[in-house]
């Protein structure tokens, strides 16, 4: 986790008012930054999408780039047995989710990184607790090795851990990715504090494009 937070505030085009906090300072008079990540092989930071991908949601319906075109989404990693962040982090998702229900250019997107357990069907009935709707919200699944390789898109983690709480360890991070697959924000989830503050650069994101 804290390797995580060390490259997020290398390659960020933010600036930060205490890196350790995870609160960002942005001049509200410019728009929000792309947020690059760091390149294994080049050994810097560099400007990136987030790659093709297919998933198969809590409907069994399969969620790939195109479910996202022409919309902003909010992005995270998670499992549902999670015993330490998760019911935090998911918390704050759906005060999100409440405050933009209406709003159809926003979408929210979950992968789980329990492959084994977290099954459709219990995705689905993670989904019926949250009282969420599929259209809105994507609660997904797919291959492991996928879902691991796809959080280094949103300059995020996910990876098993035998010595982590549940034997995972992930970000808690929510993640703002614009209409041209562009990582722009994000918000330690494990506060509502500064989930307002994404909301409000979720507006901001998208007075972009209207």
């Amino acid at each position: 986790m804290k390797n995580w937070l060390y490259l997020f505030c290398v390659v960020s085009m933010v600036v930060w008012s205490a890196c350790g906090s995870g609160s960002v300072e942005v001049d509200e008079d410019k728009p929000l930054p792309i947020i690059k990540r760091m390149d294994k092989e080049l050994g810097e930071p560099i400007e990136h999408t987030i790659r093709p991908f297919s998933f198969m949601n809590q409907d069994s319906q399969i969620v790939n780039n195109e479910t996202f075109k022409d919309k902003v989404y909010v992005a995270d990693f998670f499992f549902i047995h999670c015993p330490t962040i998760c019911p935090e982090v998911k918390a704050n998702m759906k005060f999100m989710y409440d405050e933009l229900i209406d709003n159809d250019e926003v979408l929210f997107l979950s992968h789980s990184i329990d492959t084994k357990y977290d099954t459709i069907p219990a995705l689905k009935e993670y989904a019926n607790k949250l009282e969420i709707q599929t259209d809105k919200w994507h609660l997904v699944t797919g291959e492991k090795s996928d879902i691991y390789a796809i959080a280094e898109d949103y300059v995020s983690s996910a990876k098993e851990d035998v010595g982590a709480p549940g034997g995972y360890d992930h970000s808690g991070y929510l993640v703002l990715v614009d209409k041209k697959g562009h990582v722009r924000s994000f918000a330690r989830g494990t506060e509502r504090k500064d989930t307002k503050r994404l909301l409000r650069d979720i507006d901001k994101l998208l007075k972009e494009y209207n």
